[in-house]
C-alpha cells in the first residue's frame, strides 16, 4: 500500500474506496472542491487532500445516507461537524425467563431500599 503523501491514480482510489473509476469522475463534476491534477492524456492524479475528500464524500453518501446535493451542501458549508460517532451496539436479546428473573430482581431490590 502506498504511504498516506504518495499520489494515488484513479484506478489506486476507485480499488481503495471501492467504487468504479467512472463514479470518481462523476463526483469531480458534482464537488468543485474534488480537482486531482491531470497529466498527459488525462491521466488523473489524486493528492492527499483530494484522497481524503473522496473518503469523506464516499463516507457522507455509502455510510451516513447523505444525497449528493446535501453533501453539496455541507462542503459548501465548511462543514465543521466532526466525524460520525459510531453506531450503537445492537440491543441484546435475552430469553424472556432470563429478563423476568432480571425485572424481580430489581423490584426486590427497590422493595429493599424503601424499607
Amino acid at each position: 500500500m502506498k504511504s498516506d503523501d504518495a499520489f494515488r491514480t484513479i484506478g489506486e482510489l476507485a480499488e481503495e474506496l471501492g467504487l468504479p473509476q467512472h463514479i470518481l469522475r462523476y463526483w469531480e463534476t458534482r464537488f468543485p472542491q474534488l480537482r486531482p491534477l491531470q497529466r498527459a492524456g488525462n491521466r488523473r492524479y489524486y493528492r492527499p487532500a483530494d484522497v481524503a475528500l473522496a473518503r469523506r464524500i464516499h463516507r457522507l453518501l455509502n455510510e451516513e445516507g447523505y444525497t449528493i446535493k446535501g453533501v453539496q451542501k455541507l462542503l459548501a458549508e465548511g462543514d465543521a461537524k466532526p466525524a460520525a460517532s459510531p453506531p450503537p451496539a445492537p440491543p441484546i436479546a435475552l430469553p424472556l425467563a432470563e429478563l423476568k428473573r432480571i425485572r424481580q430482581l430489581l423490584v426486590d431490590a427497590l422493595a429493599d431500599s424503601a424499607a
